[in-house]
Parts: structure tokens; sequence; C-alpha cells
């Protein structure tokens, strides 16, 4: 009975304990095209992507985000839209594109191209928690 109540005690403390950020990790696998986005350490998502096609790179490595906006233009590459942008490199992000069809596919100047809905869904979980409590992966 006492192991029960000091069970029961602890569940009740950590129910009344306020929720944290939940750390973030999005793993692009270059040659699969797919993003994985992991919060604390459970797969919640897999999407394609898109990145750099032939004559532009990616670049591999591990990144926290630098800077977010939910919407950006670019200043090199015809004021194109990006929305929910993620930028973790220079000018390098990972943001929506209307370009939908190509996804699964290298096609972009360099950056992770994923579908609106699903570029809003990482910009929102990135923003719950945090910058500093997300990580962005890419390998080859």
């Amino acid at each position: 009975m006492k192991t029960i109540l000091a069970a029961l005690a602890i569940l009740g403390g950590l129910m009344a304990t306020p929720a944290y950020s939940a750390a973030i990790e999005a793993r692009i696998d270059l040659s699969e095209q797919r993003m994985r986005v992991y919060q604390n350490g459970m797969l919640r998502y897999t999407w394609p992507v898109s990145t750099a096609r032939g004559g532009y790179v990616t670049p591999t490595g591990n990144y926290r985000p630098t800077r977010m906006h939910t919407m950006w233009y670019s200043k090199k590459y015809h004021n194109s839209p990006m929305p929910y942008s993620i930028f973790f490199r220079g000018g390098y992000a990972i943001h929506g594109t209307g370009a939908v069809k190509a996804l699964g596919r290298p096609a972009s100047h360099g950056c992770v191209r994923l579908h609106p809905d699903n570029a809003r869904t990482l910009f929102n979980l990135v923003s719950a928690s945090g910058p500093k409590n997300t990580r962005i992966s890419i390998k080859h």
C-alpha cells in the first residue's frame, strides 16, 4: 500500500510540474530526399524534401537555427517566397515551397524545401521549443 501511495505522490508531483520545451531534431537525408522530425527522441514526422540540384550544394553537418521568419523573400533568387523559413547556415534555410511536385528529388539552389503545411508544422515546433533546443542534421 505504501508503494502505491508513493507512486501516486510522485505522479501527482509530475503532473503539477509545468510543461517544458521539447527538444526538436530535424534529420535530413540527402540521398533519400527525406526529413525525419524527432521530438524528445521520438519520431513524429517523415516528409519528402527537395535539396540542391546539380551545380548547387546543400551543406552537410549539424546546425542550430540562427533566425526564423514566417515569410522571407530570397534576395539572391528573384525575390522568391520562402514561407516558414528556418535559417541554419548563412543564407541556407529550411522553408516551404510552391514547387510541391518536385518534393522527393533534388530541385533547390541549396535550401531544404518542404511542403508549406509541413514547413509550418516544423516552424511551430521549433518556435515552441526554441532554437537552442533544436538541432538540424544533414547527411548524404
